[in-house]
């Protein structure tokens, strides 16, 4: 809904503003992209030394320069997602954020969105996500606490045998890791993609805000 923002006429509507996104949505979701950028890119230099499967990332596409360093730096990016994580997770639960956007999904409704976006049919209206995207969104969350929980038991496996233990072992808990990572991975290839389809949901998670057309004009 506007909240008056301000408003102008244009070709015969009256055009207005609304708020899309909350400061804390915005903050915590620049945030997190830092921190998964960092991730991933130190996460696939700890790969390159002991690979799982017969291909290496390439070296421009790491970060860390060595085990060492790429380890310091996924420690690090570690607790900045956490804790952001964990702001963002109050922030949804207490402002009921997670309820209004995210829920419900149906199969039926996911089905239909789906069969509208390969038909170039998907309406987009701002501040509403269809329900595949609410799959999407709340598929990335648990992908999230996978990784993370995994994670964890990579690199306190003793410490943190039980955690280790639910996994399958530590040999099982890194593939969990590299699953849970290329599915966040492949997400994010479609989240900029859809960005670049419709670029002003970029603007609005700058700004948190929206045009919108409100009415016909008298």
């Amino acid at each position: 809904m506007a909240d008056g923002a301000g408003t102008g006429t244009v070709r015969g509507t009256v055009r207005g503003t609304v708020r899309v996104h909350a400061l804390i949505v915005r903050v915590t979701h620049w945030v997190n992209a830092f921190a998964l950028t960092c991730m991933v890119m130190s996460g696939w230099q700890i790969y390159n030394a002991t690979p799982l499967f017969g291909f290496r990332f390439p070296a421009w596409a790491t970060l860390g320069g060595w085990l060492g360093g790429a380890i310091a730096w996924h420690l690090a990016a570690l607790w900045l997602l956490v804790v952001n994580g964990l702001v963002y997770v109050g922030y949804g639960l207490l402002s009921r954020h997670f309820r209004r956007s995210f829920l419900p999904i149906s199969a039926g409704r996911v089905f239909a969105d789906t069969r509208d976006a390969l038909r170039f049919r998907l309406a987009h209206k701002a501040g509403s996500y269809n329900a595949v995207q609410r799959l999407f969104y709340v598929g990335v969350l648990f992908l999230l606490v996978l990784a993370v929980l995994s994670g964890f038991a990579l690199w306190k496996p003793v410490q943190l045998h039980a955690l280790a233990a639910l996994f399958g072992g530590y040999e099982v808990a890194r593939r969990v890791h590299f699953v849970a990572m290329a599915g966040i991975v492949g997400f994010v290839v479609v989240h900029l993609a859809l960005v670049v389809v419709v670029p002003r949901t970029l603007v609005s998670m700058i700004t948190g805000r929206a045009r919108i057309v409100l009415e016909p004009s008298k």
